[in-house]
This record gives structure tokens, sequence and C-alpha cells, in this order.
């Protein structure tokens, strides 16, 4: 009995998840269907593979037993002729496809997936978490912590989601030129996203560094499809200058390390060109969208590799042209950081001072930022501020490291 035929069908589920339900909800226009479908080939393979061992292709073995789980639920739902017929024909593509010399490889269809998930009958709130949930596995209660909602309503609006896909007969297909803009602001807003949630919890490390590279993977799929539209090459270019910096967020003992401090020697230079390459060839379409403002800023805090100093006073003004294309909570709080350090703690605290306090109350980079300005303002209530921001926050590495500036603020203000 293969001791690991468990964990083979658990990373076979994480790594392929969204590529099965692409290709088997593309066909039978069915997400909610696809996903039962799957889940229960998923607890097939728990059961079998112990006992007959992994197979040579366990994503191509999924699939097949997936399709057929969709044939028999069909069945029992006694569809029209067409349905069927697809059904049937999209199965047999599957069974010949496994049979084929031990490749067993199958179109991957995420990005008509993603498409089909910001559509635009269904509810622009929920765009990005169908994506999440459809396209990259994500559990709702996942999703939910992200947007601050319980995971009951956030799997309410997921259902209905899904379902409105399948009763209004959303196509899977990359939209026509004309639908294009808005569909693909919302198909980047997704993508980058699922890249968040892999650079937020580097805690988790396997798993989060998985989902980050299956943004970026997203990512250039998009691209390949899409090679003129310099906001797809700017969220490329975006993510991969943060993906460069991923060895260096955390020292050798394992301790969190801010941007301006991260040893640039453990960058990855070679990714950081692409991205530098990437923002170049948006820039010559001259349509400058926030997507390539933020890899612009990123491009700045890169070039600290070969100047040994951050140019506050170039982010202080990409920050504000960002500000002026998406004013979002994150953007400003950012805005003011940058702006305490091109001028002074005082001015990025005016900022800060400018937010709704109602929206700031719970936000925790708020927080961090604010204390960090208030210390260097030597202002004693920065330790209150920082205390704020090490409860707010859910990464044990982030609040050890609060916890230290906690130390040397009172030590300041006490001598």
């Amino acid at each position: 009995m293969p001791p690991d035929a468990g964990r083979v069908a658990e990373q076979v589920a994480r790594q392929s998840y969204g590529k099965l339900i692409a290709f088997l909800a593309a066909r039978s226009r069915d997400v909610p269907a696809a996903e039962d479908a799957l889940s229960e080939a998923l607890a097939s393979a728990l059961r079998v593979w112990p006992e007959r061992g992994v197979p040579d292709n366990p994503e191509a073995w999924l699939l097949v037993a997936a399709r057929r789980n969709l044939m028999q639920a069909a069945r029992h739902r006694t569809v029209a002729a067409k349905a069927q017929m697809t059904i049937s024909l999209a199965f047999e593509e599957a069974e010949e496809r496994m049979n084929e010399a031990g490749t067993a490889v199958f179109p991957d269809e995420r990005l008509k997936l993603l498409f089909a998930c910001t559509h635009p009958a269904i509810d622009s709130s929920v765009h990005t978490a169908l994506m999440l949930q459809t396209v990259l596995g994500i559990e709702a209660k996942t999703i939910a912590r992200a947007f601050v909602v319980s995971p009951e309503a956030m799997s309410q609006r997921l259902v209905r989601a899904k379902v409105k896909i399948r009763d209004a007969g959303i196509p899977f297909a990359i939209p026509p030129r004309p639908a294009l803009p808005q569909r693909l602001a919302a198909v980047l807003s997704a993508i980058y996203a699922a890249y968040g949630l892999g650079w937020d919890g580097l805690d988790g490390e396997k798993e989060h560094h998985s989902l980050a590279g299956e943004a970026i993977w997203l990512g250039r799929a998009l691209l390949a499809v899409l090679p003129d539209e310099p906001e797809a090459i700017g969220l490329l270019s975006l993510m991969l200058h943060c993906e460069s910096r991923r060895s260096a967020r955390r020292d050798s003992d394992g301790r969190y390390v801010p941007l301006d401090e991260q040893d640039t020697a453990a960058w990855n230079v070679i990714m950081m060109a692409e991205a530098d390459a990437l923002l170049r060839k948006a820039g010559g379409f001259e349509r400058f969208g926030p997507l390539q403002c933020q890899a612009a800023i990123q491009s700045v805090h890169a070039a600290r590799r070969l100047s040994g100093k951050t140019d506050w006073q170039a982010l202080a003004t990409l920050y504000a042209a960002l500000v002026m294309m998406k004013p979002t909570l994150g953007a400003r709080v950012s805005q003011a950081a940058v702006i305490g350090r091109a001028s002074s703690a005082a001015a990025g605290l005016e900022r800060l001072d400018q937010l709704d306090a109602r929206a700031v109350a719970s936000y925790q980079p708020y927080w961090a930022v604010r204390a960090f300005l208030l210390a260097e303002a030597g202002d004693d209530t920065a330790a209150d501020a920082y205390i704020a921001a090490i409860g707010l926050s859910d990464s044990p590495a982030v609040r050890d490291f609060l916890t230290g500036r906690l130390k040397k603020a009172r030590q300041a203000t006490q001598g």
C-alpha cells in the first residue's frame, strides 16, 4: 500500500484544481456540477490509490473520473439531448487524452473560466472571489477573511454566481475586442488579488508560494493571448518585481525584513530584468494605467541594488499618479509612508489624518505606517499605534518585527 497516495492526491488537487475545473466547466457549462464531479473524483482517488497504487498520470485519472461523474449526474437530471451530447463528446475526448502515450495533456482553459467569472451578468463585487475559488481552488473561508466578510455570506455569494453562469448560459471564451477593456480590468484585478494572497501569506510558505506562481502563470497566459494590452504587461511586470524579492523577505533566522532593509544581493536580478523589460514595452503603448504605475514603483525600489539608496522623491511622484488613477485605501496609506520618507514624518502623518477614520480602524498597514511615522517624529503615542498594528497582523513574523519596533519606540521615549 503506497503510504503517500493520499499526499499525492492532495498535491494533484492543489496544483491542478483550476485547470481541471476549467476543462470540465467549459464543456458542461456548469461550474457547480464540475466542482461536485471533481470532488467525487478526489474522494475516489483517496479510496482507490492506496490500494491499487498511484496512476502514472494522476491528473488524467482525476479528469476521466470527474467526467464520468458528470455524465452520471447529467443522466440523473435528464438534461437536454444537446447538453448530453456535449458531455459525452467531452468524456470521449478525456478518455482519448488519458490513453495517449503517458502524457494525457489537456488544454488549460483557465483564461476562459476567468472571463466567465468576470462576465457583466455577474455582480462585480464577487468577480475576484469567484475567480479565486473556481480557477485557483481557494477555500471560501480564506476568501472571506481576505474580503472581511463571514464565510457563510461569501459561500452564498459564490454559489449564486456559479448558478448564474450556468443558468444565463455565460460563454467560456475570451470576449470580442469591443467588450475587452471593461472585462479585462476585472480579470487583471482578480489575478493580482490571487498573487496578493500568495504574497501576504508567506507564513504558509509552500502553499502560498504555489498560489503566487499560479497567478504569475495566469498573467503570462493572458499576455500570450493579449500581447498588446499594456495593463496586462504591467501586471506581469509588477508580479515579477515582487516575486524577485521573495527570498529576501526573511533573514537567515526566519525573521521578517522590510523592503528598504532587505539585502539586495538576495534579489533575483534575472526576474527583475524581465520585469523592467516588460515595463518598457508597456510604456511604448502610451496608455499608462494603475498596474503599470505600481510596476514602476517596484522598479524604483529595485534600482536600490545599483544605486545603494531608494529614490523617495521618485516614489512620491509615482504614488501621486497612482492615487489620481486609483485612490484605494492601500495606495493612499503607502503614499503617506513615502511622503514621510521623502519629505517629513509630519507630512506623512498629515496625509494619514486625511483618511476616513472608520475605513482605517481595522486596516493593519495604516497602523504600521502610523506607528513608524510617529516614532520618527518622536511622538510617544507611537507605542499605541504599534500595539494596534500588532493586534491586526495575521503573520507571526510580522508581529515579532513590529514588537521589536515597539520596544525601540518605548526606549526612545523613556530615554
